[in-house]
């Protein structure tokens, strides 16, 4: 059986001070973000996910948005080297989660760069969003850790968004989800789904036909259910206003061995 673990990570108080790149800066309301942040981890236990908190990162603003410090594949950890220079003190915390977990641990080394949201896995291929904060040397470096294992890296331009999961995630039938004007090379996916709202282009799969999305995207909702998946919505405002999506707040851990 697959294994439904989860990493999370609370908001720093600092949360408000985030990076924001594509977006106009507004201003974040950290308590209320707080709030939002238990709701969602509660939505993830809700659907049978074992959370796992890593330490908290108080001097890193954007230490929230977990997913960009590791990528997994099967039973390997490949802790990133984030492309913003402020973030690289957030992987250590999440190296120590993970190997407490039994995973195997890689790193990414200099010059490489790799946001873990620049990572979308859909089956055995592994999309690697080439833009801001993922470079070459950092897709070559995800490349010699997964591919042996059975992975097919393929490389995505990203330049309308900050990551590639902020552009594209995927459904369970591995269907690609995108808002088409944030979409560099809707082509690139075999199978792709433009929805109407930027928003709902992030999905987490919660396991059989039950997602995960935000709540901001109630056309994007209304299709996919009557596609035929259960949708569940959750209210992250205040990490949109820094780039962040229901991706983002957490890192699904499914291949650990048992």
């Amino acid at each position: 059986m697959p294994s439904k673990k989860a990493l999370v990570r609370r908001p720093s108080p600092r949360l408000a001070e985030g990076l924001v790149t594509h977006i106009e800066r507004e201003k974040v309301d950290a308590d209320l973000a707080a709030e939002q942040w238990e709701a969602y981890v509660e939505a993830l236990r809700a659907h049978d996910w074992q959370t796992v908190e890593v330490e908290p990162a108080d001097d890193c603003p954007d230490s929230v948005f977990v997913e960009d410090t590791v990528v997994m594949y099967k039973n390997v950890a490949l802790i990133t080297r984030p492309g913003a220079a402020s973030r690289r003190p957030e992987t250590a915390g999440v190296e120590e989660a993970v190997a407490s977990l039994g995973c195997s641990v890689n790193w990414v080394w200099e010059p490489g760069t790799l946001d873990g949201g620049d990572v979308l896995k859909v089956g055995d291929t592994i999309y690697v969003g080439r833009g801001g904060r993922t470079n070459v040397a950092g897709v070559q470096q995800l490349r010699a850790a997964f591919e042996p294992l059975g992975a097919r890296v393929v490389p995505v331009p990203v330049s309308r968004v900050l990551h590639l999961k902020s552009a594209v995630t995927a459904l369970p039938d591995g269907t690609v989800v995108g808002h088409i004007p944030k979409v560099d090379r809707p082509s690139l996916f075999p199978g792709f789904l433009s929805v109407p709202e930027e928003s709902g282009a992030h999905v987490v799969l919660l396991g059989g036909h039950e997602l995960l999305m935000a709540s901001s995207a109630p056309k994007t909702a209304e299709l996919l259910t009557d596609l035929g998946y259960d949708v569940v919505t959750v209210d992250i405002s205040k990490f949109e206003k820094l780039e962040g999506c229901v991706t983002c707040l957490s890192v699904r851990l499914r291949g650990l061995y048992a």
